[in-house]
């Protein structure tokens, strides 16, 4: 395994993050400790949650994921071996049933306080904001385009404050932000520096050969200000495992039980994922291996955030470590990049 550390701290992260949203769900709790177990076996440290999981988010299945981590926590006792990330839940109507009062101090209080119950344990390395409270452009929505009747105020500072409280009492130790976009990263660095309060190390956005979008004015921030990028969905939900365009994918792949998670799967994307999977095989790889070692060697990146619902998938995904592409692959990647550019942003 080869290791990193979160910006700005003394906290030491595998490269592979053990990303957990299908426990619960696709995955039982037998196999979210089977991966877990393996995973930590390969040297992996670093696992990432979120309050509202697993996907899709359901009242009925709220949290589950974060207890199938509590009961290996427990069971194992394995808590100081590894480094825990989970999320508040932002606003929105795929989330009404956990709140509706968004980052506010007792929203974030409350969140930080049911986590630690599921997850058996008694602080979180990291927590992050899912996502932007304000209306803006994320997941899949190319351009922004302003509403002038947004009820949003602003009110970076506060949620900064009601963070920074809550790292007071131990109960949390960083914060990073998810699906945040240049602006916003840059009021919370902004306030941050201002009022001496907790600075985000890390931002949790998405990331792939299908999707590089945060190479722009993201990519930017990581590098001037010392702000690490989780990269999620490295593998397309899937997609760039070409089991779909190769009518290989079993029947309970999530694509197939969930039909609705099309981001990466419009005509475009179809077809760079055709040319990508062409260029793996000719340089005798998976393109589950290309794909995720691409993501591993950018140099803003502080960790990729991998899941599988099977131990085979689980097992190649973190031996993508161990590749390192070449600079005339990474050409031939760029080459492709620069005919389809970001077809699933």
């Amino acid at each position: 395994m080869k290791y990193t550390k979160l910006p700005n701290t003394d906290i030491k992260v595998s490269k592979i993050c053990l990303g957990s949203m299908t426990w619960g769900n696709q995955n039982t709790e037998t196999e979210g400790h089977l991966q877990l177990d393996y995973a930590i076996d390969q040297g992996v440290n670093f696992i990432d949650t979120a309050e509202m999981y697993p996907v899709p988010a359901t009242k009925e299945t709220q949290g589950a994921t974060s207890k199938v981590i509590g009961t290996w926590l427990k069971k194992t006792g394995n808590r100081e071996k590894v480094i825990l990330a989970s999320k508040i839940a932002g606003n929105g109507d795929y989330t009404a049933h956990i709140r509706t009062t968004g980052f506010s101090k007792q929203s974030i209080k409350e969140a930080v306080d049911n986590e630690l119950i599921r997850l058996q344990t008694d602080y979180i390395d990291l927590f992050q904001l899912h996502w932007p409270e304000r209306e803006t452009n994320t997941f899949g929505v190319r351009d922004y385009k302003h509403n002038p009747n947004d009820k949003w105020e602003d009110n970076f500072k506060e949620v900064l404050e009601s963070l920074d409280a809550v790292i007071k009492t131990g109960k949390i130790r960083h914060i990073g932000l998810s699906n945040e976009k240049a602006w916003g990263t840059m009021r919370y660095l902004e306030e941050s520096k201002n009022n001496n309060l907790a600075r985000p190390v890390t931002i949790q956005n998405a990331y792939s050969l299908l999707n590089r979008v945060y190479e722009g004015d993201m990519a930017e921030i990581s590098m001037r200000e010392n702000v690490g990028l989780l990269a999620y969905s490295p593998m397309a939900f899937g997609v760039l495992s070409g089991k779909y365009i190769k009518n290989a994918a079993p029947e309970n792949s999530r694509l197939k039980l969930f039909p609705r998670f099309a981001r990466y799967s419009g005509e475009e994307a179809t077809k760079a994922t055709q040319q990508y999977l062409k260029l793996a095989e000719t340089n005798n790889m998976s393109l589950a291996q290309m794909s995720l070692a691409f993501v591993n060697q950018r140099e803003f990146l502080t960790s990729n955030i991998i899941g599988a619902t099977n131990l085979e998938q689980l097992k190649e995904n973190i031996n993508s470590i161990n590749i390192d592409l070449s600079k005339e692959l990474l050409d031939a990647i760029n080459a492709i990049h620069n005919t389809i550019p970001n077809p699933a942003p």
